[in-house]
């Protein structure tokens, strides 16, 4: 499970540089074309959304630290991806679902998200009484 994790983050990080690498080319491409002033192909309309429909823009960063273990560095990187909830997008994407389903999936989502508020809500208040 722990391996799985960390080819799963490795695979985001692939991702979000190959994006990096292809809008350099782009970009070199770009130039290349206005310096030589000869007709090039230049791409009239780059994306910034991803190509694919199971790919997503992945633009999470984490500052490590002089002397920081990696494994406590990797452990934060995981928080900030689990954060921003694109594993749990390319977990929904992964099969298709329709918008029947996909209704009832953000009920039961709203439903278990109102629920922990309440419970934190009450913790709260207990905490402070």
């Amino acid at each position: 499970n722990i391996i799985r994790n960390i080819e799963d983050n490795f695979k985001i990080l692939f991702i979000e540089t190959m994006a990096r690498l292809s809008t350099l080319f782009v970009a070199l491409v770009a130039a290349i074309a206005t310096l030589s002033n000869v007709m090039a192909f230049v791409p009239v309309n780059t994306r910034s959304v991803p190509a694919s429909s199971t790919e997503l823009a992945v633009n999470i960063k984490i500052q490590v630290g002089e002397g920081e273990p990696i494994e406590s560095a990797l452990r934060r990187f995981k928080r900030e991806v689990n954060k921003s909830g694109h594993l749990m997008d390319l977990r929904h994407k992964r099969y298709f679902e329709n918008s029947q389903d996909r209704k009832k999936r953000k009920i039961v989502q709203a439903r278990n998200r109102k629920r922990l508020e309440r419970m934190q809500k009450r913790r709260m208040q207990q905490q402070r009484s």
